[in-house]
């Protein structure tokens, strides 16, 4: 059952405006969340911001935006000062370029949402810029207020509707150079490559969503059910941490790994 919106606004480019709607396409709902009580009296324990030198709690109205310059020396920044350097319209796509599709790095994209035509009026103008794109290798490059905050934003075509992605600042992405450098880059044995060619090749699945479940999740499922029926909770499972000490040389590990599957596959 396809999720209600959780934003609406418009999707422009120039002149052609059209309504669209939004969702995420992943969720957490489903997720394992937990309150935190007081263990004494059963309640749930709330947060207050306090000041850190008199311990008193802070009114929400006093409290104010603070760029630090020094040890407890702070440039002060009002709301209307913070907004004047935002967006104009908070619910307006303006896709304001376009980039090659392959020319975006995966580690730029961050959480990525489905964008679909508001109203069969608009569904037009969504369709053509939407083709468009997927016709000339292009995806759209704009910003948009989520989560409270000001993103930079692409929109790439897929199927029938554009999947939005928030993409990560400059400042956020580490270059790889930095900590793959020092990795040598010598030529391998032909043999190692071959062996570990037949373990991919033993272990190759038709991908399912199933192979990315949460054990852990899974579990903790487990241990609240056994509590609501008092039960007592499962003993926590021991697991053998690897050790490289145990290992003669790869090319005899590897053969035992083969081996290993081989007996498993019988």
């Amino acid at each position: 059952m396809a999720q209600r919106a959780f934003w609406k606004g418009y999707m422009k480019l120039s002149l052609v405006t059209c309504p669209v709607a939004m969702t995420p396409a992943t969720s957490e709902s489903e997720k394992v969340r937990f309150h935190t009580l007081n263990e004494k009296t059963g309640n749930r324990v709330v947060s207050h911001y306090v000041d850190a030198v008199t311990s008193k709690p802070v009114n929400e109205d006093d409290e104010v935006k603070g760029y630090p310059k020094g040890e407890d020396d702070y440039v002060l920044l009002e709301d209307e000062e913070l907004e004047a350097v935002g967006l104009d319209s908070t619910r307006t796509i303006d896709i304001e370029m376009f980039v090659s599709a392959d020319s975006i790095g995966w580690i730029w994209l961050d959480k990525p949402h489905y964008l679909m035509p508001d109203d069969s009026v608009g569904e037009e103008a969504f369709s053509v810029i939407r083709d468009a794109m997927a016709a000339s290798g292009m995806v759209g490059i704009s910003r948009l207020v989520l989560y409270r905050r000001e993103r930079a934003v692409m929109l790439e075509p897929r199927d029938k509707g554009i999947v939005l992605w928030t993409l990560r600042y400059g400042d956020e992405v580490r270059d790889a150079g930095d900590y793959f450098a020092e990795i040598d880059a010598r030529k391998l044995d032909p043999d190692l490559m071959a062996l570990v060619g037949r373990l991919i090749e033993t272990r190759t699945r038709p991908w399912d969503p199933d192979m990315v479940r949460d054990p852990v999740q899974e579990k903790l499922l487990d241990i609240i059910a056994s509590k609501k029926k008092g039960r007592r909770r499962p003993a926590r499972e021991k697991t053998e941490t690897p050790s490289s000490s145990n290992v003669v040389s790869i090319m005899d590990a590897l053969k035992r790994s083969i081996k290993a599957e081989g007996r498993a596959k019988n």
